[in-house]
């Protein structure tokens, strides 16, 4: 029997604290609808997903309404889609990405994953067109996403396709100028990207994954702020040990509240299950933030030094819990610092406490990397080549995910805001300095080796 104090604590995480499932992603293995015939190709990837995710947001609204928790997004992560244009030429990326745009349209998904790339060791001649589609493919479509892995602990750093994910962020954002860069807030730069991630931009199905599963991507930033503040308030002795131990029983109770709903939306769709994605992945709402939890925890701006060591002991904490209560965790599971979807931290930007350089010290103990991140429209290719080149490193050397989401907005400067809307927010532009110096290296390409410790079979 489950304990009356524990029923009520999570009815009062969910009514007060913004507890929610953030995304239930259906996974879909797209490799059987690979034909010579475009035309057939795109009539069995309609196919495939209109038969695999047609009951998929019924299921999960019966799901929602029954244990009176909200699931926030419903998403799809295909199979990556470059593996389907080897045999084609350039002229069919579109088309592809079209028919998932419309297929996801027709099961009442608003977001699909999987126009995806893995390069970290080269690319192959499918894997060059559709990275040479990115720009007009999120232009013109409107639930696609993109991710494009450049660099794994195991093989390196590609820097070719460094540089080129550098030209086509810039060109990806001038193409949607008319929504402050927009369609570059749908493209992640990875290293060692995971396959069985629930969130967006970076979702896809990996090869080693079930043909349809289900991921869940749950969250709680609110909870875990609120636990902190009446752990504080409470009169009592508190060191961050106790923090760390309340941040620890907290993310247990969202995970398992993630898990239970994940296995019925699993089960009522007669699909595998796949992982819990414990992450905390804020939203524009207030109290719903990361950077409110690290302002709960002691620090009066965001960025002021201590600011890593405190997003440290957050993400620790929250994989620790998360593993204590499902043994299915997988994705990225710990805590995401977007800051044009955080409004505490968009808000330390805009007040200069926060600079890319701090963000990027953050990204080495936390997950993901720099993400969801304005930068000035003038921001050159190869300016935006060397952030991605360093948190890259930053992933590779650790052993760790990593990934690049910076929208350059065109026309904006710094302190100039950048409106998304939705959960992807809105930040103020941050400064990069020293633009235009990283060209000479970025331009001389190839790969960069794997560390040394990547050698450990």
């Amino acid at each position: 029997m489950i304990p009356t104090e524990d029923i009520l604590k999570t009815l009062e995480m969910i009514q007060i604290e913004n507890l929610d499932v953030r995304a239930v992603t259906l996974g879909i293995n797209l490799f059987g609808c690979a034909d010579n015939d475009s035309g057939k190709m795109l009539r069995k990837i309609r196919s495939r997903i209109h038969g695999a995710a047609g009951d998929l947001v019924a299921c999960c609204d019966e799901v929602s309404a029954k244990y009176g928790i909200p699931i926030v997004n419903k998403r799809l992560a295909v199979s990556p889609v470059a593996a389907l244009l080897e045999a084609h030429d350039a002229k069919v990326c579109l088309p592809v990405a079209g028919a998932l745009d419309e297929a996801a349209r027709d099961v009442g998904i608003d977001i699909i994953g999987g126009y995806t790339a893995l390069v970290q060791k080269g690319s192959s001649d499918g894997d060059t067109r559709l990275i040479e589609s990115i720009p007009e493919v999120l232009a013109q479509t409107e639930r696609v996403c993109s991710s494009v892995n450049v660099a794994s602990t195991k093989a390196g750093i590609n820097m070719d396709a460094v540089c080129l994910m550098g030209r086509q962020i810039k060109r990806t954002a001038e193409l949607t100028a008319a929504k402050d860069g927009f369609g570059a807030a749908k493209l992640a730069v990875f290293a060692n990207i995971p396959e069985d991630n629930p969130f967006m931009a970076g979702a896809y199905l990996g090869a080693g994954e079930p043909g349809t599963v289900v991921n869940i991507g749950v969250s709680g930033p609110g909870v875990i702020k609120a636990a902190l503040e009446r752990l504080i308030e409470s009169g009592n002795d508190v060191d961050l040990g106790h923090v760390a131990e309340e941040i620890k029983l907290t993310s247990f109770r969202v995970t398992r509240v993630g898990e239970l709903m994940g296995r019925e939306v699993a089960s009522r769709l007669g699909v595998a299950f796949g992982v819990v994605d414990l992450s905390l992945a804020p939203t524009p709402r207030v109290g719903d933030s990361v950077g409110e939890i690290l302002e709960a925890m002691g620090l009066d701006a965001i960025g002021a030094p201590g600011s890593t060591a405190a997003i440290a002991l957050l993400n620790d904490a929250v994989k620790k819990g998360g593993l204590f209560a499902s043994s299915s965790v997988g994705g990225l599971s710990g805590a995401f610092i977007p800051v044009s979807e955080d409004q505490a931290l968009s808000k330390a930007v805009e007040k200069g406490t926060l600079s890319l350089e701090k963000l990027e010290a953050m990204t080495s103990v936390c997950s993901v990397g720099l993400d969801m991140i304005v930068v000035p429209g003038d921001t050159d290719p190869e300016t935006i080549a060397g952030i991605i080149a360093d948190e890259m490193a930053i992933g590779v050397v650790n052993q760790k995910t990593a990934a690049v989401r910076v929208i350059p907005a065109p026309g904006k400067k710094v302190g100039d805001r950048a409106v998304f809307g939705g959960l992807f927010g809105e930040g103020a532009v941050i400064d990069v300095r020293n633009t235009g110096c990283s060209a000479r290296f970025v331009n001389l390409g190839g790969r960069i080796p794997a560390p040394l410790h990547s050698l450990n079979n």
